[in-house]
């Protein structure tokens, strides 16, 4: 293990922060297109449906108010945006924070390489079962780049879910903090780490 790595297993971990940034992620992952009709959008109803007295019923003016079926909606919601900021060094700083977590409570296994030469679920059963995360309910594999043999390998295993290590040019879908915390088990390999501590051995992770 390098230096840095060998710093995350005695890094604090600020739970604070963590909450903050996974809620923020699934905050910012929400569509936020619902759309229900207000009363004025709701087309019919102009008619009064009988008249105001002597009928023994409440006084009704239409036919589309909430309480009638095919009726508005009272306090219809409307699109609207989710999205919270949180700032970059505390994304970074909590993604860190993260990984340092699952360090320190024994969740990362590091291998040689997460790779296989063509689309094999036999392989992928294989290797979790070699590493001891067979029976495990959630693992995160993280490779070091996009490779769509090996994402095809592990795509049928329930519970398992695929990511690439975050690099500085953006490439794959990189693991996020919620990736982490919400996974039991990480299975690495040595290139991932290596590109994981490239990208974060910075300023960031020092704090």
């Amino acid at each position: 293990m390098s230096k840095f790595i060998d710093g995350l297993k005695s890094l604090s971990v600020d739970r604070n922060l963590l909450h903050r940034v996974v809620v923020a992620e699934e905050a910012n992952a929400r569509q936020g297109t619902q759309c229900a009709k207000t009363r004025s959008e709701v087309a019919g109803g102009g008619k009064k449906p009988y008249k105001q007295k002597k009928t023994g019923n409440a006084r009704q003016g239409s036919t589309r108010s909430p309480h009638y079926a095919h009726g508005s909606m009272a306090l219809a919601v409307k699109p609207r945006s989710y999205d919270k900021k949180v700032n970059k060094k505390e994304r970074r700083l909590a993604l860190v924070t993260a990984f340092a977590a699952k360090l320190q409570a024994g969740d990362v296994v590091v291998v040689d390489k997460v790779h296989f030469a063509e689309p094999r679920t036999k392989q992928a059963t294989a290797l979790l079962a070699e590493n001891g995360l067979a029976g495990v309910r959630r693992v995160l594999v993280v490779l070091a780049a996009h490779d769509e043999a090996t994402l095809k390998s592990f795509r049928n295993l329930e519970g398992v879910t695929v990511k690439t290590a975050p690099n500085r040019e953006g490439k794959g879908e990189a693991f996020s903090t919620r990736d982490l915390v919400v996974a039991h088990k990480v299975l690495i390999g040595k290139d991932a780490l290596s590109l994981f501590e490239t990208t974060y051995s910075g300023e960031e992770a020092a704090k």
